[in-house]
Order: structure tokens, then sequence, then C-alpha cells
């Protein structure tokens, strides 16, 4: 799996410039629509597996769903936004809200049956054990007669 370091500048950067070509251009960016929620997410790798954390803050363990198929790790999930109350006056909503999914390619083979996740605090933890033939052994040498 390659990892690949997060840069917030580079997004940065990429959102100011799409927001100058639009006022350029002539129309206006709708911050709302344009609005994509996918959470942060570290991956570890060892010896022994892969531990991937994903912060989910504010979401309820049964809107969290975690697959393995044909060798991706998929986390997707929904984090629902509160009713507005009536006769309430909302001067700034910057909470983002709505679906998500993180789809990862594992690049060993994987004991299917011993991965764990837990959740905890809004952190998802998910645990992959490699399996057996994927781990790094020592090969003995043997003295040719």
């Amino acid at each position: 799996m390659a990892l690949v370091r997060w840069n917030p500048t580079r997004d940065l950067f990429r959102d100011d410039m799409a927001r100058i070509m639009d006022e350029f251009l002539g129309r206006r960016l709708d911050v709302e629509s344009s609005t994509v929620w996918q959470p942060a997410v570290d991956i570890e790798e060892n010896a022994e597996g892969y531990l991937v954390r994903a912060e989910l803050p504010g979401m309820k363990l049964e809107d969290i769903k975690i697959t393995l198929s044909e060798g991706q790790l998929v986390v997707r999930g929904e984090k629902r936004r509160e009713e507005e109350k009536s006769g309430a006056t909302y001067h700034r909503v910057e909470r983002v809200y709505g679906t998500f999914e993180r789809a990862f390619t594992l690049g060993h083979a994987v004991k299917t049956d011993s991965i764990e996740a837990t959740y905890r605090d809004g952190v998802l933890e998910v645990r992959v054990p490699k399996a057996e033939e994927a781990k790094t052994r020592e090969i003995p040498i043997k003295v040719a007669k």
C-alpha cells in the first residue's frame, strides 16, 4: 500500500484557485453544495498487520459500516444533521454532514476472520492482521555438502 502524506496547503491552494476562477468567470461557488466530507484517516502497517484509524466525531455506531472485499477495506457511513429548531436563528453552520466512503487497498493477504473494529471517543480503529503467508519470515540457510 502506498502511503501518501496529507498536505493541507495543497488542498487549500486548490480550493482558493477554484474560488478565484469561479469569480473570474462570473460564477459563484455554492459552498454548501460543494462540501464533501472525507474523514481523516491514519494507516499504520507493521509485521503483524494494519491499523486503520478514522476520525468520525459525532457519529453513531449504527451509521458506520466496514467491509472487506477483494483486498479492499471499505469504511462508509453517514453523519446525520441535527434537525433545525423552528424559531432559532443560526449565525453559522460550519459542521459537515452527509455520507462518506473511504476505500483502501491492502498490499498483503489478511486474516479476514480476525479483523477487529472498535469505536471510542469519535475514533474508529480497525485492526487487520496479515495472513501467515504474508508475514516476513527468516529462511534458515543450510550448509551444502
